[in-house]
């Protein structure tokens, strides 16, 4: 796992709301414009986005909690495209 990636503390992008939409049956992301519709494992992660856990903090709690491993490389990639498409920001 790279290091600055696995301390950095992702929390959600300014403007955002992350919430279930029983409507949609899947979390969302919710901005001014519009709504995005997170899949099973996207809502997952993001709901672990806090600020305060690492990438790996969130790596560590999922491998537990679906009885996974190795999944570093998918989470990493996925906090990359969520703070490039400004869903997520990365705090020291």
């Amino acid at each position: 796992m790279n290091s600055s990636v696995s301390s950095a503390r992702p929390t959600l992008g300014r403007g955002l709301r992350f919430q279930w939409e029983p409507a949609q049956s899947a979390h969302v992301l919710l901005y001014p414009e519009g709504m995005i519709k997170l899949n099973g494992s996207a809502g997952e992660i993001m709901k672990r986005c806090d600020g305060k856990r690492t990438v790996a903090d969130i790596t560590a709690d999922l491998e537990r909690t679906f009885s996974a491993s190795g999944l570093s490389g998918d989470v990493e990639a996925f906090v990359a495209m969520a703070v490039d498409k400004k869903w997520l920001e990365l705090l020291a």
